[in-house]
C-alpha cells in the first residue's frame, strides 16, 4: 500500500442526489482517512511495529507496520502489542497477540478480534475498542464462536483472525464535557417531535406543552414507530447458536 492515509471526503448524510438520506451527520472536523489491513494478506512476511496511532474514524487505536519486503499498513491494534513487536500472518504462525491466521489452527479457548465472516473478504467481526471473541468449539469446517454480545455463532473455520483483544478499554468510559464535542465527531442533534412544528414531524404543534396528538406515535415521515416494523429473520439466522444477552 502506498497511500495509506488521504483526507476523508464529507458526505453529511447526503446520498447521491444531494437528498440527507440519514439525519443527524454533519458538521464533523476535518481529518485523515487511514486504510486499515483487514484482510492480514501478507502471508509469512514479518513485520514491525513502528508507531502506536489514534485514529478518529474508530474507536480502536491502530498500529503501523513496516514489513521487512519494505511495505508499510495500518492494523487496529490489539491489547498488549507494543513498538518494535514482530508480528505475522499465515497458516503455520506463532499464537501470539497481533498475529492473524485461519481459526481451524487455533486452540479452543484463544480470544480473538478482526473476525472474517467469508474466507478472503477481510475482518467484519469485533473490531470495536476492548472488545475480543472466543473459540468455543470446533465442528468439522465450522468453529463456534462466542462474540462480546454473548452470542454464540457458526463461522467457517478457514477464514482469518487475529489472535487476542483490542486495546484502547477505556473508550466505553469516555465522558463528553461539551455539545461541541459530538458536533466534531459528525454528529447533529437529534430533536424531540412534540418540540417541532407540524410541517416538520407527525407529532409537533400544539399550545404549550403537549402530547403526540394521535394514538399511534410515528417517524419524522409519517410511518408508525411501534410495533413490529421490519422482518427480523436474516438469512445467516441459522447459523446462530444463541441468541445475544438482552
Amino acid at each position: 500500500m502506498n497511500n495509506i492515509k488521504f483526507i476523508r471526503k464529507k458526505h453529511s448524510g447526503r446520498d447521491a442526489s444531494g437528498q440527507v438520506s440519514m439525519r443527524h451527520q454533519g458538521g464533523e472536523q476535518k481529518r485523515y482517512l487511514r486504510i486499515i489491513d483487514f484482510k492480514r494478506d501478507k502471508k509469512n512476511i514479518e513485520g514491525k511495529v513502528v508507531s502506536l496511532e489514534y485514529d478518529p474514524n474508530r474507536t480502536a487505536d491502530i498500529a503501523l507496520i513496516q514489513y521487512s519486503d519494505g511495505d508499510k499498513r495500518y492494523i487496529i491494534a490489539p491489547e498488549g502489542l507494543k513498538l518494535n513487536d514482530v508480528i505475522m500472518s499465515g497458516e503455520d504462525v506463532e499464537i501470539k497477540t497481533g498475529n492473524a491466521m485461519p481459526m481451524s489452527a487455533m486452540p479452543i479457548g484463544t480470544t480473538v478480534h478482526n473476525v472474517e465472516l467469508f474466507p478472503g473478504r477481510g475482518g467484519q467481526l469485533v473490531r470495536g475498542s476492548g472488545t475480543g471473541a472466543t473459540i468455543a468449539a470446533k465442528e468439522g469446517n465450522v468453529i463456534h464462536l462466542k462474540l462480546p454480545s454473548g452470542e454464540v455463532r457458526k463461522i467457517l473455520a478457514e477464514g482469518m483472525a487475529t489472535v487476542g483483544s483490542l486495546g484502547n478499554v477505556e473508550w466505553k468510559n469516555k465522558f463528553f464535557a461539551k455539545a461541541g464535542a459530538k458536533r466534531h465527531m459528525g454528529i447533529r442533534p437529534t430533536v424531540r417531535g412534540v418540540a417541532q412544528n407540524p410541517r416538520s414531524h407527525p407529532h409537533g404543534g400544539g399550545e404549550g406543552r403537549s402530547g403526540i396528538g394521535m394514538s399511534l406515535p410515528k417517524t419524522f415521515a409519517g410511518k408508525p414507530a411501534v410495533g413490529k416494523t421490519r422482518n427480523k429473520k436474516k438469512y445467516s439466522g441459522k447459523m446462530i447458536l444463541q441468541r445475544r444477552k438482552k
